[in-house]
């Protein structure tokens, strides 16, 4: 029997809740930045050093925005040689747009479905470069959810991986906006 980690607990957990109107409507006002890095941070760990170095070198520069439509929720990323990590405000059109519900990109997390599968579905959409969402998809594939712990995202790591990601955004020199 498949042990289940606190990461896929959590998972589980959320993709059972529905949202509540309020709160999708506060998602939907919020600005892009902090949830976009709360993404970057969290999708860095969970590649690890070996995941990051697989990032294809077509795949830097290249930015992917993610729509959870049930949410409200817009997060926007950019691949560099070093990661995920949010691209520099106002954020331009980007390479590819992917949108689905909260809980169709919860089930591709947690491998119960293929995204392929919620695609010919038409519950997960791509706009754009979809050479790019496949790229993407393939290298987050690679992430084994069952197999993180807590451990590898303690407030120490997160705080330090989202040091990295804003030292990467002007050249050494901590920035938020």
């Amino acid at each position: 029997m498949a042990r289940i980690t606190t990461p896929m607990q959590i998972l589980q957990t959320l993709g059972q809740k529905p949202i509540p109107k309020p709160l999708s409507r506060l998602f939907f006002n919020l600005p892009q930045f902090p949830p976009s890095m709360l993404l970057a941070v969290a999708l860095n760990i969970a590649l690890g050093t070996t995941g990051l170095n697989a990032i294809p070198s077509q795949l830097t520069g290249r930015q992917l925005r993610l729509v959870v439509i049930d949410a409200g929720l817009e997060l926007s990323l950019m691949l560099t040689a070093k990661g995920f990590v949010p691209p520099q405000l106002p954020v331009p059109i980007p390479d590819v747009i992917i949108k689905a519900n909260k809980s169709d990109f919860l089930a591709m997390a947690m491998r119960t479905v293929d995204a392929d599968t919620l695609f010919f579905n038409r519950k997960l959409l791509m706009e754009g470069d979809t050479e790019l969402g496949l790229l993407v998809r393939n290298l987050l594939d690679g992430v084994d959810f069952a197999t993180l712990d807590a451990t590898k995202f303690s407030p120490l790591r997160l705080f330090a991986a989202t040091q990295d990601i804003l030292r990467q955004r002007r050249g050494g020199r901590i920035v938020v906006w």
